[in-house]
This record gives C-alpha cells, sequence and structure tokens, in this order.
C-alpha cells in the first residue's frame, strides 16, 4: 500500500489518480486480484448511506490515506491471525501435552524525537511484559525461596510499573479518555489534551507535563516509564483511534480472486 500524495487537502480528482497512481495501484491490485480502477474508485468516491439511501462521496486526500492505512492494518491483523489459527490446526495433537514452546515477538521500547500513538502501545505492550517478568523473577521466586526454607537476604527490586500501568489502561486512563473522545463528533486533538491535563496533571505520579529541551519542539503529555520519560504528541490520535474501514472497499473485498483475502 502507498500513501497518496498532494499539496492540499481537496477532493481527490479520479481522473488525475487513475494517471499518476494507475501504475502502482494496478500491482497492488494484481496481488490483491481486484480490479485497479474499481479499488480506486471505492477508496476515493466510496457509496455512503444517508438516511435510507446511498449516495457516492467524494474524499479528501487525508481521508483517502486515512481508509488505505486501516485497511492496510486490517488486512494484516486478519492474516496474522489466520496464520495462527492455520499454524495450531496444523500442530494440534489429541494425545495429552506436557510441554510447549511458546513465541514471543514484539517491538521493543521506544524513545523517538517524534512518539505518537503507534509508540505508546508499543510502551505500554513492553511495560506489561516488564511488570510480569518482575513479579515473577523478583516476587514469586523469592517466595518460592520462603516456602522451600533457603535462607537468603529479601531483596525489594522497587519495580513496581503498576502506576504507570493503570495510567494507560484503567478506567478514566488515556485509552479511556481516548475511546470517550472518539465517540462525540466535536471532539479534537485538544479537546483530548484538555481532559488528559484535568484528570491527570498533578494527581497522577506517571503523568507529566513535557519538559523539552531548548530548541526541541514540545510534545504534548510525558509518561514516566521503566526505561524512562517519553514525551508523546497526540496529532491525529483520535482518527488513528477510530480506524475507519471503508465499506466499499470491503465489499469490492468480498469479490477477490484471491481465495484468503476475500474469506478474510
Amino acid at each position: 500500500f502507498v500513501s497518496v500524495k498532494s499539496e492540499t487537502s481537496d477532493l481527490v480528482s479520479l481522473s488525475l489518480l487513475l494517471l499518476v497512481l494507475f501504475p502502482v495501484a494496478d500491482k497492488i491490485a494484481y496481488l490483491l486480484g481486484l480490479n485497479s480502477a474499481e479499488m480506486l474508485k471505492a477508496l476515493c468516491y466510496p457509496r455512503v448511506k444517508v438516511g435510507n439511501e446511498y449516495v457516492t462521496k467524494g474524499q479528501t486526500v487525508p481521508q483517502v490515506n486515512n481508509s488505505v492505512s486501516a485497511l492496510a492494518k486490517s488486512i494484516y491483523e486478519r492474516m496474522f491471525l489466520w496464520m495462527v489459527i492455520r499454524i495450531n490446526e496444523m500442530l494440534d495433537t489429541k494425545n495429552p501435552r506436557q510441554f510447549y514452546i511458546g513465541v514471543l515477538d514484539i517491538a521493543g521500547f521506544e524513545i523517538f524525537d517524534y512518539n505518537s500513538m503507534e509508540q505508546l502501545c508499543i510502551n505500554f505492550t513492553n511495560e506489561k511484559l516488564q511488570q510480569f517478568f518482575n513479579h515473577t523473577m523478583f516476587v514469586l521466586e523469592q517466595e518460592e525461596y520462603k516456602k522451600e526454607g533457603i535462607v537468603w537476604a529479601f531483596i525489594d527490586f522497587g519495580m513496581d510499573l503498576a502506576a504507570c500501568i493503570e495510567l494507560i489502561e484503567k478506567p478514566l486512563g488515556i485509552f479511556s479518555i481516548l475511546e470517550e473522545e472518539c465517540m462525540f463528533p466535536k471532539s479534537s486533538d485538544t479537546t483530548f489534551k484538555d481532559k488528559l491535563y484535568a484528570q491527570h496533571l498533578g494527581k497522577t505520579k506517571a503523568f507529566e507535563k513535557p519538559k523539552p529541551a531548548k530548541g526541541k519542539a514540545e510534545a504534548h503529555f510525558s509518561l514516566v516509564h521503566y526505561a524512562g520519560t517519553v514525551d508523546y504528541n497526540i496529532t491525529g490520535w483520535l482518527e488513528k483511534n477510530k480506524d475507519p474501514l471503508n465499506d466499499s472497499v470491503c465489499q469490492l473485498y468480498g469479490k477477490s480472486g484471491v481465495q484468503i483475502l476475500a474469506a478474510l
């Protein structure tokens, strides 16, 4: 998948796109078992329901890019799940099992100059894994020593990450407020930030106002993670979280010549 580039956010010209993007779209459509012209039309001029009727609605460049991004992520997610299910089915056995192999593959903790929603999700996952590791190695292991009567000096590693985890996932946490904001048509990045500050600034230890170095652009909020303090920029989070799928394209994919894609 590729992004549509334009200097403006004006409605996309289908004729212009057919000229500019057709070579690329043709390759993508071939891989997906679709007609490239129909795919572009579904992305740029989807049919939307207004009352009891369906009308064709022209999309802006950002709207098309959001649709492409949402579709790409949806296909990846469903293909990944399909693969996991297939692998489990092939490896399944009726015999009782005492052992298993677990495979964990995630992105490492990320701290960039610009950190967005993707970084928060990745860092949140790492935060929970680190908390699980700490609890298993530093708490349960020492409790086992106690049960077995092993003499040792108790060590408090001071690595409880619950404060940051709860700030992100609990009710009235970052994810909860983000979900709430996505339900209101007039919500914006500004209203989202205002609610975060009203709920957590000065009240939640892991939530801070950014303190950018001289000459560095200021982010919207900072979180104190186990690996360090990360400054996050919330621009576009509401749209990213909504990730609306284009119904016209979804219906088109259902007719794909690629059986797996059509079944997804």
